[in-house]
């Protein structure tokens, strides 16, 4: 092991100990054992554990102790450890957060696997990533996380905006699993890929003879949410007409059916995600103002994978390790090299290009590192970070003001991202006074 972790094992079972908490010690780790699982331990919210290993064999509440346990120790892994003989404790202890569940034999070597998983995530002092699969140490995605956490316990409408394939889905699920929602439905429904004619009824729901091909009575994605949360993404796309029948939503937690007249309620908190400029739409004509603060109630910025380069070795790790484990291969890291040069790409797909890259390099490669080489001709030339502010004029034109105001906005963005929100270190970034910066944020309403 590279690093010292801190781990923690929760129970009785003699069998786990000797086979996954012993070994641990051995190996040099500090592990702490509370006996008389599973039952809720005297823990402080925040807890420094790397691992946690939960024996679900005694008396209690096994998943609802493993949600508590991901509640005080968000940065943790939590594993559970049960019995051969009982599926379905284990498909309930992942669906309440843990990360696995194990059965007998327990093997070190499986504890040292996901401990150096673990460690490798940490940015002492803190972790990297509290919330699952989003993945990063650097100011932008650390403000999200900030951000995720205060929002979580609230009822109150979420807009996530920021490019397409910066995990602004993996962000909403974020929030509905760490809110006192988590057990009630996630209903996501994507605005830009329903044509409009069929959006509303997947959206209300319709009664039986609505329309020529409702044969049968249909219950909207809306009523199926009752409870939880719905996730609408690419909320730019929607129509004006499906705007006005949102606003209701919004304001008043009731619709109809297309084709009813029953007025129904739900009980749904409303995560919104968009890859457009909102605001410019509102000003064009092409969204509506009043519904674009409803939505934006509490606005989080889903950071571009080039305004957060650092995270990229982490996040080329995580790949790895992932198509490593479902697919044979030879591929065991990247070299500085390729490394360098994937940290100077623009990555106009942010993390879904990253990701599909990165499954072609393990399929595709001979080699054990992968080498500059191996890289696609893009990631050889002028497509990368250094050219990505370059704009080319359409053969259509553009309207000069709006296209200058949209840069300068990504760049107070970009910049406001890298200094983790700190408005003198963002000023600083961009050649400008900080009372300047703060006439321009208020200006743009960016505050």
């Amino acid at each position: 092991m590279s690093s010292q972790g801190r781990v923690l094992f929760i129970g009785d079972s003699s069998e786990a100990w000797l086979g996954l908490g012993e070994p641990l010690i051995q190996a040099g780790h500090v592990v702490e054992r509370l006996n008389g699982a599973p039952q809720a331990p005297a823990l402080e919210e925040g807890q420094d554990y790397d691992l946690i290993l939960v024996d679900l064999a005694g008396p209690g509440d096994g998943p609802e102790l493993i949600r508590e346990l991901i509640r005080l120790c968000p940065r943790a892994t939590v594993t559970a450890l049960g019995r051969e003989d009982h599926l379905g404790q284990a498909v309930a202890a992942v669906k309440a957060g843990a990360a696995d569940c194990w059965t007998p034999p327990f093997r070190a070597e499986a504890a040292f696997e996901l401990l150096e998983q673990a460690l490798r995530t940490v940015a002492r002092p803190g972790r990297v990533y509290p919330f699952g699969p989003i993945i990063g140490r650097s100011a932008g995605i650390q403000r999200v996380f900030d951000l995720i956490a205060r929002v979580a316990d609230s009822d109150s409408t979420v807009l996530i905006a920021g490019e397409s394939g910066t995990g602004k889905e993996l962000m909403a699920r974020a929030i509905h699993f760490s809110s006192p929602r988590r057990d009630k439905p996630l209903v996501p429904v994507n605005c830009g890929a329903i044509p409009e004619e069929l959006l509303e009824s997947e959206l209300f729901g319709h009664e039986k003879g609505a329309f020529t091909s409702a044969i049968r009575t249909r219950i909207g994605r809306f009523e199926l949410a009752d409870g939880g949360t719905i996730f609408l993404d690419e909320i730019g796309e929607m129509s004006p007409k499906l705007q006005v029948k949102l606003l209701r939503v919004l304001q008043e937690r009731q619709f109809e059916r297309v084709g009813g007249t029953k007025t129904i309620r739900s009980d749904i908190r409303v995560i919104a995600a968009t890859n457009q400029d909102l605001r410019r739409a509102v000003a064009q004509g092409r969204f509506r103002e009043d519904l674009y603060y409803r939505l934006s109630v509490i606005p989080i910025p889903a950071p571009s994978l080039r305004e957060r380069a650092e995270d990229i070795p982490l996040l080329v790790d995580h790949f790895l390790e992932r198509f490593r484990r479902s697919r044979k291969t030879r591929v065991k890291g990247v070299s500085p090299e390729a490394l360098e040069l994937l940290k100077r790409y623009a990555w106009p797909g942010n993390i879904r290009e990253l990701e599909n890259l990165i499954e072609r390099l393990v399929i595709l490669s001979d080699n054990p590192r992968i080498a500059p080489a191996d890289l696609p001709e893009r990631f050889h030339h002028a497509e990368g970070r250094e050219s990505s502010s370059v704009l080319v004029l359409p053969e259509e034109g553009l309207q000069l003001n709006e296209t200058l105001a949209a840069v300068e906005d990504q760049l107070i963005r970009q910049a406001l991202a890298k200094s983790g929100g700190i408005k003198s270190r963002a000023a600083k970034l961009l050649g400008l006074n900080r009372t300047t910066l703060v006439e321009k944020l208020k200006k743009k309403k960016m505050v």
